[in-house]
């Protein structure tokens, strides 16, 4: 497959952007490097080679979760810049 200009202004109109031709032109000679790139590793045999999962070995350690501070509701609604009593009041953001 090749790039060429009306490729170019096809994904340019698509992802709206504008370029002048000087940058049309560069876009279309990286866009031609790139899948010369995809190309050539289509090359390389990989009949051998199991699939990846994962990208590394490594496990994920991850620590247990710990309440560091908890704070009451009346703490909670003290700096509220609108509340009920036992709740905060926000403005509607849904209408029907």
């Amino acid at each position: 497959m090749k790039v060429d200009k009306d490729t170019v202004d096809k994904i340019a109109h698509l992802a709206r952007l504008e370029f002048d031709e000087k940058a049309t032109e560069a876009i279309v000679k990286d866009m031609n490097n790139m899948l010369a790139f995809v190309n050539k590793l289509g090359e390389v045999d990989t009949s051998n080679v199991e699939p990846l999962i994962y990208m590394s070995d490594e496990v994920n350690v991850l620590r247990e979760d710990e309440v560091k501070q908890e704070i009451t509701q009346a703490q909670a609604l003290k700096n509220a810049p609108q509340k009920d009593s036992d709740y905060f009041k926000v403005p509607k953001v849904i209408n029907k």
